[in-house]
Order: structure tokens, then C-alpha cells, then sequence
């Protein structure tokens, strides 16, 4: 009878492993500030760098302010590097730019392969547009070998129309949306994920370490689709 039920927990065990996020699996991460670094990053290929907020300074919503939150980083010689940028704001001043840039010549001096800047921003659906012209400014100050990515809300991709989805793959490199909030999956996660998977212009799935994931089988047929990130976390 021990036996028996030693069994019965060992395939519970595995059952419960095959539907979560296992880092070691995957290629692609996010780095954020106060992460430790883990042995998965030995085999990364791609990875994107938390280097700072931009967010109103309180006392003064029209002033802006760059807040650096670097994530530490091992050296990844093979490993292509985004620089993320979390925006809780649009209303960017040059000295914002400025300091993107800068950053993103210290890296490409230190001998990093830096692939592109990406703009981490919970855009609303209604605000669509504002995001999409703030993009539009963005890539035009951007050197010609950076390439821009942004990220995705879950429900997002199930509203954005056809048109939409055409002018935003004429502005970005990349989408990555985001199935998680916090430390946990977003419930219901598959009902989006037909609509995300319709998306024609290229995408990636992003899925938070240790986080509930059954992977659907269509996504791999989406010609647009270029692979999942895993958002690396503390225990």
C-alpha cells in the first residue's frame, strides 16, 4: 500500500511539473533588478536587461524622471541583449533619450551584442493611438542597427484590430506579450492566447519562472511567432 501511494505522488509530481515554467528549457530571459543570476543564463540566447524607470515625479506630473534599476548580469558572449525600459509615463524629454542612449553605447563598448531597445508599457487598448505615435518618435531617434521591442498586456492582444496590428508591425521589431502578472500566471490564459496567436507581425510569448504553463500547439504554426522569454524570479 506505501508503495502504491509513493507511486501515485511521484505521477502527481510529474504531472505538475509538465504544466509550469521550467527555466532550464528555454533560451530567452528577463533580467530585473534584484534577481540573482541563475545557471539557466549559461545557456541564453537571448536576453533582456531591466536598466531603468521613467516615471511623473510626484510633487510635479509634468516633470519626468529617469529612475536606473540595473539588473546584474553575468558575461553572456553568445547571447543576443535588449535594454528594457519600464514606462509608467510617455511624456518623455530629451534627457530621458539621452540617457537610453548613452546607456546603450556603454554596453556596445563593453563588447555586448546589443540587438535593441525595448519599451516595457501597459498600454490600454482606448490609448492605442498615443502609444503608437510616442513609438513612432522613439524609432526615429533610434541609431538604424538598434532594433525596437515593446511588450504586451494579455488582454491587449484580444482587442487591438486588424489595422492596429498592421501600423504597429510597421513600427516595432517585435511584440512580447506578457501571460503572467506578479509572481503568477494570469487565470484563464488560453482563451487570449488564440486570439495572440492570430497576431501578424512577430511576437513572442513571455511566461514567468515556476508559473503554471501548458504550451498550446498552435503557436508553433504561427509563421509570426519567434519563440517564448521567461521571466526569471527569486525562489
Amino acid at each position: 500500500m506505501r508503495r502504491l501511494v509513493c507511486v501515485a505522488l511521484l505521477l502527481c509530481a510529474r504531472i505538475t511539473s509538465a504544466g509550469t515554467v521550467d527555466a532550464a528549457q528555454y533560451d530567452a530571459f528577463w533580467l530585473w533588478a534584484g534577481v540573482r543570476t541563475q545557471p539557466v543564463l549559461d545557456n541564453a540566447r537571448t536576453v533582456y536587461v531591466l536598466q531603468g524607470q521613467i516615471e511623473a515625479a510626484r510633487e510635479d506630473d509634468t516633470q519626468v524622471r529617469f529612475i536606473a534599476q540595473r539588473a546584474s548580469v553575468p558575461m553572456l558572449p553568445h547571447a543576443k541583449t535588449w535594454l528594457v525600459y519600464r514606462a509608467h509615463t510617455l511624456r518623455w524629454t530629451p534627457r530621458i533619450e539621452q540617457i537610453m542612449l548613452a546607456q546603450m553605447q556603454r554596453w556596445r563598448a563593453s563588447g555586448r551584442t546589443i540587438t535593441g531597445i525595448q519599451i516595457d508599457f501597459d498600454a490600454r487598448t482606448r490609448h492605442l493611438d498615443d502609444y503608437f505615435d510616442f513609438l513612432r518618435q522613439l524609432r526615429e531617434h533610434l541609431p538604424a542597427d538598434c532594433k525596437l521591442s515593446i511588450t504586451g498586456l494579455l488582454d491587449w492582444s484580444s482587442r487591438i484590430d486588424a489595422d492596429q496590428v498592421n501600423e504597429l508591425g510597421k513600427i516595432v521589431d517585435e511584440v512580447v506579450v506578457q501571460t503572467y502578472q506578479g509572481r503568477r500566471t494570469i487565470d484563464g490564459y488560453a482563451a487570449y492566447l488564440v486570439r495572440v496567436g492570430r497576431l501578424q507581425l512577430p511576437f513572442r510569448i513571455g511566461v514567468i519562472q515556476g508559473g503554471e504553463w501548458t504550451p498550446p500547439s498552435y503557436l508553433a504554426q504561427s509563421p509570426w511567432f519567434r519563440g517564448y522569454v521567461v521571466f526569471l524570479r527569486n525562489g
